[in-house]
Parts: structure tokens; sequence; C-alpha cells
């Protein structure tokens, strides 16, 4: 009787230990596939809405599966056969969505819409099978481990306790740890592997005859793990470089003489460099050196901020222009720095990278700056605290006497909601804000002044100029060219409230029910 006792307390130990396992696997599948899914349609809260709302509505599936199947056949020995088939199915299914993934990245690459949108309902169908699967679990576990209604209470909550548990373990692990340093493939592999291997135990204890032709599983695996985690995430033509880190998937390729630099969906360049250093066109970045030519020359510029260094191409150009001036760049992935570093020529001793959030570093930094630039897109997103009042008040504490601030902001056709808004929350520190769109893009580089400033200066500075770069003409000519009324709204975006993503998530609604996504921009373009 004794050693019967102890075998359903180990079973049950066991049994939890399964269950805290299931729970660790069901996270790190969800951020797998939010990964994943970044590749290619990007981070946007639309992106990540739906990817938790799927998996919600998945487990909400495996909850009322799990329960009608433990009822159904509550034997120990089909819990672990679920388990180590939801183990197989979190690595194959997984795996299958990485290949899918690369066609629609392809695809989206030339603007296929159809090839697209194919490819986004293969990936919905077959994340379904092992999400839905790993609901199954805790329902299944609580019917196997309830001996006494009594105590029916506490054992359900001890489970519910252990996997959330396990669900923290996982997320940490995942994002911090194994996404980062392995990749998402070999994340989901090691993921599903474990519980594979858990449920196999599981059966050899409980039935050791199906344990043995549960073998099959891992023997199926083996060669599709070989085969699917090898290559590059994205097949694109002329690829130098890529990697994951805990905030992106970052890319390099290369186009004629020049490296771009990709972040997640690829839709938007981030960096560029070019042999030689030549900068073939006026670009948003260039656009940033047109800046201090608001205030009344002559103008000098002596020491630069930037949040959002990227891969360095502002630094770079005012390098140029401005001589080795101190420089402090903010950027807050490593991995993009060092991409920087291999790819794009980031060596000038003059920039001092940093390594953190554009906010709180920036506040950590002792000098004054002639300028500050902002160009800390998520795309199509700027992060919410880097754009209220209370920020640009400490941006303006970190300027001198008649320093300047200049913030990259997107907009639509005939929607410039968010550049109103933001002009107007700039308006309550600042006491003058000028606009300029960026010709044949979506930008309107906004520029704020400590000093009140006029429009006309920037014309008036073009025409003293003298012998100077060629960019830095060109760069202040598309400036002026390119100016722009100011019409602030009456949003004014705070630490209190700062609705950003509600603009930008109907800009970008509307902008697609509009144009269609031809409109979006392609990766050659």
């Amino acid at each position: 009787m004794v050693a019967k006792a102890e075998n359903v307390a180990t079973n049950r130990n066991y049994l939890y230990f399964t269950v805290f396992i299931a729970g660790m696997c069901t996270l790190a599948v969800e951020f797998v596939t939010s990964r994943m899914l970044q590749t290619v349609f990007g981070t946007s809260n639309i992106v990540w809405a739906n990817v938790i709302g799927l998996v919600l509505l998945f487990l909400t599936a495996g909850y009322f599966l799990g329960g009608w199947l433990a009822d159904k056949r509550p034997y120990p020995h089909i819990f672990y056969s679920l388990v180590a088939v939801t183990g197989f199915a979190s690595v194959f299914f997984l795996l299958l969505t990485s290949v899918v993934l690369k066609t629609a990245a392809s695809s989206l690459a030339v603007l296929n819409v159809g090839a697209i949108l194919s490819s986004l309902v293969i990936v919905v169908i077959t994340l379904a099978v092992p999400i839905t699967l790993l609901g199954c679990t805790s329902p299944f576990a609580i019917r196997l481990a309830v001996q006494d209604v009594a105590q029916a209470g506490r054992v359900s909550g001890r489970i519910y306790a252990l996997s959330t548990l396990g669900s923290l373990l996982g997320t940490y692990l995942s994002v911090l740890l194994f996404i980062p340093e392995m990749g998402s493939r070999v994340t989901a592999v090691l993921f599903g592997g474990v519980l594979l291997l858990v449920g196999l135990v599981g059966i050899w204890q409980t039935r050791r005859r199906v344990a043995l032709a549960a073998l099959i599983l891992p023997l199926m695996l083996a060669p599709v793990a070989l085969i699917w985690t090898q290559g590059d995430i994205k097949a694109y033509e002329d690829q130098l470089f890529e990697t994951e880190s805990a905030y992106n998937y970052i890319q390099v390729v290369r186009q004629g003489d020049c490296n771009y630099l990709l972040l997640n969906e690829g839709q938007a360049y981030h960096s560029f460099y070019c042999d030689g250093g030549t900068v073939p066109r006026i670009s948003v970045w260039s656009i940033m050196l047109a800046a201090p030519y608001f205030n009344e020359g002559p103008v000098t510029v002596d020491s630069l901020a930037v949040v959002g260094l990227a891969t360095g191409t502002i630094p770079k150009q005012y390098t140029r222009v401005f001589g080795p001036i101190p420089i402090d760049g903010i950027e807050l992935d490593p991995e993009v720095i060092q991409a920087g570093r291999d790819y794009f020529a980031l060596t000038e001793p003059n920039i001092n990278a940093i390594v953190g959030d554009g906010r709180y570093q920036l506040n950590q930094l002792d000098g004054q700056y002639d300028v500050i630039t902002i160009d800390a897109y998520r795309v199509p997103y700027i992060p919410w605290h880097l754009t209220t009042r209370d920020y640009f008040a400490e941006v303006k504490a970190r300027l001198t006497d008649d320093g300047v601030v200049a913030m990259n902001v997107g907009r639509a056709p005939n929607d410039r909601r968010l550049v109103d808004a933001m002009t107007a929350t700039l308006l309550e520190v600042y006491p003058s804000v000028h606009a300029i769109d960026v010709p044949g893009t979506l930008n309107t580089i906004l520029v704020a002044t400590v000093q009140p400033t006029s429009p006309d200066n920037l014309a008036e500075n073009l025409a003293q100029l003298g012998s100077v770069d060629p960019l830095l003409r060109a760069a202040v000519e598309t400036a002026v060219a390119n100016q722009v009324p100011i019409h602030p709204s009456d949003v004014i975006f705070t630490d209190e409230r700062a609705p950003v993503e509600t603009i930008i998530d109907s800009l970008v609604i509307r902008y697609l029910l509009q144009e269609g996504p031809e409109g979006l921009p392609g990766l050659g373009q």
C-alpha cells in the first residue's frame, strides 16, 4: 500500500514537471512565432495583436479539446503521448513556417501580393497545430492529478502555477538567450525537442511498448530539423549578412556600390554606406545636415548627439561635412552597431557608439550639443516615449543656447496627423518649429530650435555658404526647396497620454485601403 502511494506521488511529481516544461514551451513557441513573422510582416501593433490573438484563440481551442480528451481517455500514457506529439509538432510546424515565410519574404521583395496572402494563410494553419496541442496539456494534467475531489482546487492551482512559472522561464530564455544566440529555428528545435523528450520519458514510465513505438517521432524529426535549419532565413539576392538579435532580425544587402541595412520586414532602409564614403543622393539622413541652418548665420556645429544611430549614416555625413567633431550616437541594439563596424565602415574615432534606450541614455550624457537628431523608427512606429513634451524638454536640456533638434516623422499622402501632432508637441517646448518634406519619401523632418528662428534663415544661410562640401550644399538646397508650412494640431503628446500608436495604426490602415499593398515601397525602391 505504501509502495503504491509512493508510486502515485512519483508519477504526480513527473506530471507537475511535464506541466512546467509545457508552459515553458508555450511562451517560447509564441515568441519564436512572433520573431519569424517579424522578419516578413514587421513589428507593428497590428502584427503583434494578430500574433497574440491567434495564440489565445488556438489555446482556447486546446483547452476544450484537452478537457474532452481527458474525460474520454484519462490514462497517463495517452497524456504523455499527447505531450510527445506536441513536442514533435512544435518543431515540425515552426520549421515549416520558416520555410513558408522565406517564400513570403521573396514575394514581399517584389510585391507579389497573392503569394504574400497565401503564405500568411498557410502560416496561420501551421501554427494552429502546435499551439492548440499545447493548450491541451493543462486540463488533461488536472484530470490525471486530481485523486480526491476535495483536493481539486489545490491541485489545479498548483498546475496552473507551475505552467505559468514555466511560461515565465520560457519567455526570458527564448527572448534574451536562445533566439539572439542561436536563432529562431534552432530555438524551436531546442524547446520542442525538450518537450518531445519529456513526453517520451513519461510514456516509458507508464507504457513501455507504446514508448518503443513513439521513438518514430524523433527519428522522423531529425532529418527535418537538419534540413530546415540550414541556409539563410531570407533568400534575398546580394545578401551579405543576416542575424537575429534580442530586438531585431538584421539584414545587410548590397545593391550597386552600396550596402544597406534592413531590419525585420525589410521594407525600409535604416542606413546605407557606399564604397569610398560617397553619397549618391540626398536622403532623409542628409536633410538632417540642414537642421542647424535654421539659426541665424554664421552657423557652426561643434557637437552632435544621435538618437537612433543604426549603422551610423547621420554621424558619418556630419563628420564628412563638419570634420571630426565629437558625436555621441545612441542605438538600442548592439548587433546593429556591430553590423555597422563590419559592413558600414563605422570606424571613425570621433563617433562614440552607446548601447541603450534613446531616452534613458540621453539623460545619462553630461555634454551639451549643437544638434540632436532623432531617427528611432521601428517602421512605421516611433517609440512613444520619444515623442512626448516631457522627452523634448529633456532633449532641450542637452542642447546649447543656439541648439537644434531634428526629428524624422512619417506621414501618408494627404494624411499629416502625426506630423501635425508632433509639431504641436514640439511647440510646447521650443519657440520655433520648421518642416521639410523629404522628396520621394513619406518622411518629414521637423526641426525645432532653442532660439526663435525664421524659415527664411535657411535660404539666407544657403546664399552665404561659400565654399563647402557639395553634400552640405545639396542638403541645404533640398531643404530650402522642400520646406512646407506647419499646421500644429490640438493633440499634445505627454508622458501621461501619448496616442502615437493609435494615430499610426489608423494612418497605416487608411493608406493600405486607399493605395493597397502595391503602394508599399519594394526592396529595390
